[in-house]
Order: C-alpha cells, then sequence, then structure tokens
C-alpha cells in the first residue's frame, strides 16, 4: 500500500460504475468533499470499474467502490474490478481501509453484502457504514455521500484509517 509515514501524502482511489447516471452522482459529491476535505494530504484518483486495476489498488492507502445494484448484486463492472484485482492484491493490500456507496432502485442488501463478502476475502477493513440509497437519489444523500467522501480522506490525511 502507499505512503505511510507522518506527513506523507496518502492516496485514496475511488472505483465507480454507473449506468444511468444517478450512482455517478453521489460519486462525484463524494469525491469532491474527499479532494476538499483532505487538500494536499490526499491524492484523489478516480477511476472506472473497468479502468481500475491492481496498480491502482496497490498504489491506495485507501479505497471508495461507487456501484449501482443490479439484480440484488453489484455492479457487473465492479465485479470484472474484483475478479482482476483480488489475486494480484490479495497478500500486499490486507488491511486497506474502504468504504461504500451503492444507489439502486427497489433494494441494494444483496449489492452491499456481494461487495463487503468480496472486500473480507481481501481482508479489506470497511472504516465507515455503507451509504445504501434506494429509489432517487435526495439532496440529502448527496450530503450524505459527501460526509462519506470527506470523512474517508480526512480519516486517510490523520491517519486514522
Amino acid at each position: 500500500m502507499g505512503g505511510a509515514a507522518s506527513g506523507d501524502v496518502r492516496h485514496l482511489l475511488v472505483v465507480a460504475h454507473s449506468r444511468t447516471g444517478s450512482t455517478q452522482v453521489l460519486c462525484n459529491a463524494a469525491t469532491d468533499a474527499a479532494r476538499a476535505a483532505a487538500g494536499d494530504e490526499v491524492d484523489v484518483r478516480a477511476l472506472g470499474a473497468f479502468d481500475a486495476g491492481p496498480d491502482d489498488v496497490l498504489w491506495a492507502d485507501g479505497v471508495l467502490l461507487c456501484t449501482p445494484a443490479n439484480f440484488g448484486y453489484m455492479s457487473g463492472a465492479l465485479k470484472d474490478f474484483f475478479e482482476r484485482v483480488y489475486h494480484p492484491c490479495l497478500e500486499q493490500t490486507a488491511g486497506l481501509p474502504y468504504a461504500l456507496v451503492v444507489k439502486g432502485s427497489t433494494d441494494v442488501d444483496g449489492a452491499v453484502a456481494s461487495v463487503e463478502r468480496i472486500a473480507t476475502g481481501l481482508r479489506w477493513k470497511r472504516v465507515l457504514p455503507p451509504l445504501a440509497v434506494v429509489g432517487d437519489a435526495t439532496a440529502a444523500d448527496v450530503d450524505q455521500a459527501a460526509e462519506l467522501g470527506a470523512t474517508l480522506a480526512a480519516g486517510l490525511a490523520t491517519g486514522i484509517f
């Protein structure tokens, strides 16, 4: 994992997928707030799930995952990301802090559980409760996404996570 010494710039990887754009709105709020909260102390790299790979995960000191809930599961793109990074990162990223945003039309529980199952297999550490948004994203949901992103980045910057 990336820098750990006090004063080093920390690295936050944001991995997202959004087919209709509603998950991306939440992801953008979280990413923008993360950049604002940590300033120069955290370098934020935001990538689509198909674009992120093992080198990005190995670079990261923390990960924010954003996915729609599709058919009771995470998006196929996020599953593809996990399939590509799992074995190359398994031994080197144990304890990696992560947070999760899931947006679904009717139910997000299966998507949350599927991400948490794989993250547990990777031995990543969930450091904040997942933001689970069901139905249309409201201004309050966007605010919660921003709070999650800011908290994750601040936690990385201060060494809490």
